[in-house]
């Protein structure tokens, strides 16, 4: 029984990842450039690769400069000799980008807006989850800084060469946890009380929402904006969920068998950012390369608009 199970379970992870191997689209990103925050590892770093593929210049916004930097080395071995014998075109650069700290994700935007001609798409990627209870630089509780605050902050900031670049596309990354979240204006930080999980499930309704409200905002522009869930993904974004030790191996074997490798969680996110069937859609949000519909309370136009007039005073673009 147990060969067999064995043998079941190893054909059907095989038919699921050949299901999910074939590329998204074939489209071209050359000439176009990308920012993708977070890139340097898991679904961002899937996102850069696939996309440096596509010929597009990928900036990958990180933290850890040194690991950015080994995650593009790693990267351009993996896509370079292949590349370069077909005619290159793609380009990686590393920018350092903390978005637990306004003042560096100010500092990444400026560089940018100095460096950066023209910006096609716009990858908000990067996240925290189910951290301890912890504070940004700027005093924000940390998941709700870093996956809501951090980029609200930095898409306003290059909201105009997005503009000028049109037609172009933000990307919101957020997680079909958002239905377990509500979004508390009595205590949006957290200081009355704090649930690692409610926390990290709020700042993903908190993405849609924001998405949501900027693509009402940006009708017209030729900027569109899409928010999507990547399914359950094995990457080191659960660093901080605490496995029993005796429970470990079940675990290793169902993330094996049912989670999503980086490459196949980011197949939306690169769907969203390159392929010319979303042309002009914009305010959606998509599972799979496949529009979804959202919970009612993702939807709320007056809690998007609160929340966003909120934000820009947190963030500092109103006083």
């Amino acid at each position: 029984l147990t060969l067999g199970g064995g043998i079941l379970l190893a054909a059907w992870c095989w038919l699921r990842g050949a299901a999910r191997a074939a590329a998204v689209c074939g489209a071209s990103m050359r000439g176009k450039t990308v920012i993708i925050t977070g890139a340097n590892s898991g679904l961002g770093r899937a996102a850069a690769a696939e996309l440096l593929r596509m010929r597009a210049r990928v900036i990958m916004g990180c933290r850890d400069r040194a690991r950015a930097e080994r995650a593009a080395r790693e990267i351009r071995a993996e896509v370079g000799e292949r590349e370069e014998d077909e005619g290159g075109g793609g380009e990686l650069v590393v920018r350092e980008l903390d978005l637990a700290s306004l003042r560096s994700v100010r500092a990444f935007c400026h560089r940018v807006l100095q460096e950066e001609p023209r910006l096609d798409v716009l990858i908000n990627n990067a996240g925290i989850f189910q951290c301890p209870y912890m504070k940004t630089e700027d005093g924000f509780e940390m998941q709700f800084g870093v996956n809501h605050l951090g980029h609200f902050l930095l898409t306003n900031l290059l909201l105009g060469l997005l503009k000028n670049s049109a037609p172009s596309r933000v990307v919101v990354v957020s997680s079909k946890l958002y239905k377990y979240g509500e979004i508390n204006f009595e205590d949006l930080n957290s200081e009355i009380s704090y649930n690692k999980s409610f926390c990290y499930s709020r700042s993903k309704l908190a993405n849609i929402l924001f998405a949501r409200e900027l693509a009402r905002r940006l009708e017209g522009t030729g900027v569109t904006v899409n928010s999507l869930h990547p399914g359950i993904v094995k990457t080191n974004l659960g660093r901080y969920v605490n496995i029993p030790l005796l429970a470990k191996p079940l675990f290793n074997l169902v993330s094996w068998a049912f989670f999503k490798t980086p490459l196949e969680g980011a197949q939306t996110t690169i769907y969203l950012a390159s392929s010319p069937d979303v042309e002009g859609v914009s305010g959606k949000y998509f599972g799979d390369c496949k529009e979804e519909e959202l919970l009612p309370k993702a939807m709320d136009d007056l809690t998007a608009r609160k929340l966003w007039d909120i934000s820009e005073v947190m963030v500092g673009l109103l006083k």
